[in-house]
């Protein structure tokens, strides 16, 4: 049996078809920030295991080690900064009116 396109038939298939759609947007805009807020920390552990593992630890001891008002020192000043001695004297002067 051959059966013929209706009018009707069109016009429900096109109203599921948006339906579909604007559910799905819907949906995403609801899961969304949950789905990133997932992968973002799952990269986080990622990395951390990678890069940070045994500096993460180490930086943790020397924190729990540390006193309240002592001072800390993370790195030291490079010290290959040279001076130009050729620029010159200061001479103040000025502003006449």
């Amino acid at each position: 049996m051959i059966q013929e396109a209706s009018a009707m038939g069109l016009l429900r298939t096109i109203l599921i078809i948006l339906l579909i759609w604007f559910g799905l947007k819907i949906l995403a805009r609801l899961f969304a920030p949950l789905l990133i807020r997932f992968v973002a920390k799952k990269a986080e552990e990622k990395f951390g295991q990678q890069f940070g593992g045994f500096q993460n630890q180490s930086q943790q001891r020397a924190e729990q080690q540390r006193r309240e008002g002592d001072t800390v020192i993370d790195r030291m000043p490079n010290r290959n900064t040279k001076s130009n001695e050729k620029v010159g004297e200061y001479i103040d002067y000025e502003e006449l009116d």
